[in-house]
């Protein structure tokens, strides 16, 4: 059988490069593109080629819900080659609404996602059956919601009758618009916030006042954080002066408990001082009582022949010793009287 030629590229087996730009068709196929069922698909056939999906978008602000809804798309079945489509600012403008990112921001973004293989600017707002066949696109992937745009209640609702559509789940709690509201309702923390950065209030769209107020608000809260900084710091040196002393009052505690105890061993009613006193005062009153006796053998003192004996003292009556002086009159006359005495004792 003769082997058909293609030229239809494959996915990426890197991802160390963005998504290529989708030409005027990805796909110059010689062989005939035959269509698909999405039970053929899920089985893996054909084996000659990948399953093309097609999921469109605006994709402003790219976020994790544009990420899962893609990779959703790309595991549909077991060979896919994703096809994203991004629509213009024109065309958005028109039957959406302003966006914050311009379409070759959003184009750039779509091309590093890791779950797309192709890029297509400048998407059509609905999708035709030549636009289809232009693109030999299988399948469309797009969340089950009515899409209700240009007039229409359903922009799907004739890829649906095809049976071309596939269903991916919305990831909830995550949108442009949730992103939108938030920095719209905190509008003044955001624009404070590119102030200090250094982006000029003409730049932010602030008028004169506001960006007083602004700045003035920045300093505030700058005084405030120096101010916790400080609290901060406070506190924990208060808490490390509480842990010092908390130890320093244990040591101390220590230390009083190891001398009383220290005390109270030695000048205690058991004390060792007490024992040494005692074992001293004993000794000493030994020896107080018993004294010791001199050797019976020591030799009798000598005179020094150069010192002679001094004559013996004579009696006290030999002396005639005055008197001291009396005192008093009445130690006079009983010194009178004595003498007198006296006297009559020698006659």
């Amino acid at each position: 059988m003769e082997e058909l030629e293609h030229t239809c590229p494959h996915p990426r087996t890197t991802l160390r490069e963005p998504a290529i730009f989708a030409r005027e068709t990805s796909c110059d196929c010689r062989a005939p593109h035959e269509k698909l069922t999405i039970a053929q698909a899920r089985r893996g056939t054909p084996v000659d080629r990948p399953v093309r999906v097609y999921a469109d978008g605006i994709f402003d602000l790219f976020h994790a819900g544009h990420a899962r809804a893609l990779m959703q798309a790309k595991d549909l079945f077991p060979n896919t080659y994703l096809i994203v489509g991004v629509c213009s600012d024109e065309l958005t403008h028109k039957y959406k609404g302003f966006t914050v990112m311009t379409e070759h921001e959003r184009y750039e973004a779509l091309r590093h996602c890791r779950y797309v293989d192709e890029v297509l600017r400048d998407a059509p707002w609905t999708l035709t059956p030549e636009f289809l066949e232009k693109h030999k696109i299988d399948f469309v992937a797009h969340d089950d919601i009515p899409y209700s745009s240009a007039g229409s209640e359903d922009v799907y609702k004739h890829i649906k009758e095809a049976g071309m559509f596939v269903p991916t789940q919305r990831t909830e709690g995550i949108s442009t618009s949730d992103i939108i509201t938030r920095i719209v309702r905190d509008y003044d923390v955001y624009a404070r916030r590119n102030l200090q950065r250094g982006y000029t209030a003409k730049e932010l769209n602030v008028s004169y006042i506001n960006e007083k107020k602004y700045r003035l608000q920045n300093q505030v809260d700058r005084m405030k954080e120096k101010v916790r900084n400080v609290e901060e710091k406070s506190k924990h040196f208060v808490y490390r002066v509480e842990e010092k002393s908390h130890d320093l009052i244990q040591k101390w505690e220590e230390k009083s408990r190891e001398f009383i105890g220290n005390f109270l061993e030695l000048f205690g009613p058991d004390g060792t001082w007490k024992q040494v006193f005692q074992e001293r005062s004993g000794r000493m009153l030994s020896y107080a009582l018993s004294p010791r006796e001199s050797p019976c053998n020591s030799p009798p003192r000598e005179l020094s022949p150069l010192r002679s004996p001094s004559p013996p003292s004579p009696p006290a009556r030999w002396y005639n010793a005055r008197p001291s002086p009396p005192t008093s009159p009445k130690g006079a006359s009983a010194s009178i009287s004595s003498m007198s005495e006296g006297d009559e004792d020698e006659k």
